[in-house]
Order: structure tokens, then sequence, then C-alpha cells
């Protein structure tokens, strides 16, 4: 996929670590890609403890973000699936989550397998070809 690597780590680290921090000892998570329809699809999954509707509802809303304590106390800020999802969507890409409550969550998004716009362009004026 056509994305900045530093920020696609980061949002992968991020649901990783949230699919660890709320899934109890023994549980798993589960990472994904395949392609779709063009664009590159990657799912975490976990085994964790699962949201309701109305959690599920707030998670990517500044206004309603809040902490939750993970299954072995963890703290977050409740800020870093806002950040991914604006990450994803600043490559062209979607975020969508499931959950049951219970049962476990699974977190996708997909980007564009090469741009939308064409490559970025970059600014060369005033730099020496190296030798």
């Amino acid at each position: 996929a056509w994305a900045d690597p530093t920020m696609i780590r980061s949002v992968l680290l991020n649901l990783v670590g949230n699919g660890m921090k709320f899934t109890p000892e023994g549980g798993t998570v589960t990472v994904r890609a395949e392609e779709a329809g063009g664009r590159l699809a990657v799912s975490v999954e976990d085994t964790g403890v699962g949201m309701s509707a109305s959690d599920v509802a707030k998670l990517f809303h500044l206004e309603k973000a809040r902490s939750r304590n993970g299954t072995a106390g963890e703290r977050g800020s409740g800020l870093g699936l806002i950040l991914c999802k604006e990450m994803v969507e600043r490559h062209g890409g979607t975020m969508a989550v499931e959950s049951t409550k219970g049962e476990g969550s699974r977190f996708r998004f997909t980007l564009p397998l090469t741009p939308e716009d064409g490559p970025p362009e970059v600014e060369t004026e005033g730099i020496e070809e190296a030798a």
C-alpha cells in the first residue's frame, strides 16, 4: 500500500496494544492483511472484553473520548483510536470497528494501494545530487 510507514506502524501498534490491553490472559489478538477491491485491508481482532454499541459509537469522537482501564489495570488516554482514524483517513483510507460485549472486537482499516491523487510532491529546489 502507499502510505507513510511511520504513521501506519503507529496505527498497528495502537490497535494491537489495545487488543492486548483488553484481552484477558489466554485470549488471542489476530492481525490479518489482504487485498480487497484495489485496497489493502488490515484487521486486528481480539477475544477480549468487547464493547457495547453505545461505547463503539463514542470511540472516534474527541468530545466523548474517555479512558478505560485494561484487563490488568492498564490506563490510556482514550485518544489513540481517534488519532489512528485520522492517520488512516489522511492516507485516503477508512477505519471501522465491530464489537460484542463479552466476546471481543475487530478493528479494520483500508488503504489505497496507490496514492489517490498521484505521488506526493517533493521539493527538490536547493538539493544537490550526490556524486
